[in-house]
């Protein structure tokens, strides 16, 4: 039965080398450049099923042993394969051994393991029924990731060779696996992955994402003491771990974010030992970044691109996603964009197999273009033909390209905590959960939420001439007073219909008194700033003194859409995104005693700066 084993893998590796087990092959060399386009990638199966074996306890160099379970491949008699395998490895801290009693569960991918990959799936320390406690991403925690793939190189199942893969969590550990530079690591399939940990999705803005990070948290301990195994001391160990992170590291990091202690509440080391960003340099492997058009990462994903690309052969792939659709890239495949596992296994075949199967040769950047509903292909990212364009918020509530005359008006948006209660923006920071729920205001109208008695100001164009292209990230450079010390800020850009809907397509938040902007590390296109870098630090904190402008300058995440002909360009702009942005206690106190004045006028010409592409430089996938 071995021989049979072994028969159908030589033919899977001799099918895959011919070209017959992949359809048209890529006939392009730019590798990923001009002229790329996408094509499907598929083979048969190599094996009839795959198998879990059983749990096993790896120790880590302190001593704490962490939970790892291996899925093989099997004929149809049901053995396993008993010769070595490239490896896939995730690493989750969402308890790996839920995938016993919900086969759906992502821990296992059966897709990759029946074409001839051994799967590893691992409980991050202090989660599942792993050992230690869980600390998100803590050093120690990343000092596990390399030894675990020092553990997995060796083992009789595997070949040496090990790519990594998985979403949202399991996406953020392998970009800091590969940051070891381990020789075993060969390539990474991450899928929506956090970049900045402080900016993406923490404190965006200077303020508490209390949408998510409860909710994360909540995930991740409630995940781990569901009874996946049916040995009561298995559960016992589950419960006592979680007991340990919910005392020692999420109560404590909540409570700090809460009511602004120093530790958590500013971007520091704690934040940055657990942001992707700052290791992403290191990544000299293969690399493809699945992102989502209103994932929890959307700020991120684009910017790790952006690094990785510099050292090693990178893809960004945008969809039309929040953060559970963007997990399993739904809707594909669409518009020649083949499927997500298809993809995968192109990937992995290429550098872990070494088939020939032109994955360095699809775009190097797929996105989806909203208000168009079709993915658009470029060669890198930001896009290569954008521009900066300024547009003028006036005080008659017109947005033009006309700077404002000096004795133009100022509006005032009204101190509201809880507007945004009920937007797209809700139903992004809660993973896409909320998004279920049918309403209006949670799938992207966001008329609600530009009522006065909300507090929002609009700012529109007239109806375009012609479609109007957007990629990339946004700044509102708003000139804002208030008779309170500070001040928050939420901008949001939405697309007006003809008959007056408005659909939110992005979004920023800003506690005024963060407001001071690193040049050095802002983004500029043709020498205008469009993506400014906030320090966020203790330092840098400036209180408004009351009624004086000031000038503060809103980062808005980046976006791809086509404002279509007859449509409108609209910035709203309000005092609060919750529960997106909750402003530490201390901060809030500041806010609620004033309104927000946007002042319009010659000395003050608050503006917004979008990166405008040509329509011409919109290329089909296929």
């Amino acid at each position: 039965m071995m021989k049979s084993l072994l028969r159908a893998s030589a033919l899977a590796v001799v099918l895959s080398l011919s070209g017959c087990g992949s359809s048209s092959a890529p006939v392009d060399d730019a590798a990923g450049g001009a002229g790329a386009k996408w094509f499907d990638y598929e083979r048969a199966e190599e094996f009839a099923g795959m198998k879990q074996m059983p749990e096993q306890k790896v120790e880590m160099s302190d001593g704490v042993k962490l939970s790892v379970k291996v899925a093989l491949p099997t004929d149809a008699e049901g053995n396993v394969a008993n010769f070595p395998l490239p490896v896939i490895l995730t690493q989750t801290g969402y308890n790996k051994s839920l995938a016993t009693v919900i086969p759906a569960f992502p821990t296992f991918n059966s897709f990759f393991v029946q074409r001839g990959y051994a799967h590893v799936a691992v409980d991050v320390r202090g989660t599942g029924v792993s050992e230690g406690t869980w600390e998100a991403f803590s050093a120690r925690e990343q000092e596990d990731y390399k030894e675990i793939m020092d553990w997995v190189a060796v083992q009789p199942w595997s070949n040496g060779k090990v790519g990594t893969w998985g979403p949202s969590f399991m996406g953020i550990t392998q970009i800091f696996t590969a940051a070891h530079q381990h020789p075993a690591h060969k390539t990474v399939f991450a899928i929506v992955p956090m970049g900045d940990a402080y900016r993406d999705i923490v404190f965006a803005g200077g303020q508490v994402n209390a949408g998510f990070i409860p909710l994360w948290m909540l995930l991740v301990t409630g995940l781990g003491v569901l009874p996946a195994e049916p040995d009561p001391a298995t559960l016992l160990i589950s419960l006592d771990h979680a007991l340990d992170a919910v005392l020692q590291f999420q109560v404590p990091t909540i409570v700090n974010a809460l009511t602004g202690g120093q530790d958590r509440n500013y971007d520091s080391e704690f934040w940055r030992t657990r942001s992707p960003i700052e290791v992403a340099d290191r990544v000299k492997i293969p690399t493809f970044i699945v992102g989502g058009l209103n994932d929890i990462f959307q700020r991120g994903e684009p910017m790790l691109y952006e690094v990785i690309k510099r050292n090693t052969t990178t893809k960004l792939l945008v969809g039309p996603w929040q953060h559970l659709g963007a997990s399993t890239g739904a809707g594909l495949p669409v518009d020649g964009v083949p499927d997500l596992n298809h993809i995968a296994l192109m990937w992995f075949d290429k550098y872990l197999k070494g088939l020939n199967t032109g994955a360095e040769r699809v775009p190097n950047v797929t996105q989806f273009l909203s208000g168009e509903g079709h993915y658009s292909i470029a060669s890198d990212w930001p896009h290569p033909k954008a521009s900066a364009e300024r547009w003028y918020l006036r005080g008659n509530k017109d947005l033009t390209r006309e700077q404002p005359a000096a004795d133009e008006g100022s509006n005032v948006a009204l101190s509201f905590p809880l507007a945004g209660v009920c937007s797209l923006s809700t139903s992004q920071w809660t993973a896409g959960l909320l998004g279920v729920i049918p309403l209006p205001c949670l799938q992207g109208n966001n008329n609600i939420n530009e009522l006065p008695l909300i507090g929002a100001v609009t700012y529109t164009t007239a109806p375009m001439d012609e479609d109007y292209y957007i990629n990339g990230p946004i700044q509102a450079d708003l000139w804002i007073s208030s008779l309170a010390t500070d001040a928050g800020i939420a901008a949001r850009i939405t697309s007006v219909a003809p008959n007056g809907t408005s659909t939110e397509l992005t979004n920023g938040i800003l506690t005024a008194s963060l407001r001071m902007v690193d040049e050095s590390r802002s983004r500029k296109l043709n020498g205008v700033m469009i993506q400014p870098w906030h320090p966020y630090t203790e330092a840098s904190r400036q209180m408004l003194k009351p009624g004086e402008p000031v000038l503060s300058s809103v980062e808005i995440f980046p976006t791809s859409t086509v404002i279509k002909k007859g449509h409108s360009l609209r910035i709203a702009i309000g005092t609060a995104d919750f529960p997106h942005g909750l402003p530490p206690v201390s901060d809030l106190l500041n806010q609620l005693l004033g309104t927000l004045t946007i002042r319009s006028d010659a000395e003050h010409p608050s503006s917004v700066v979008v990166p405008a592409v040509p329509l011409s430089a919109i290329e089909t996938p296929r």
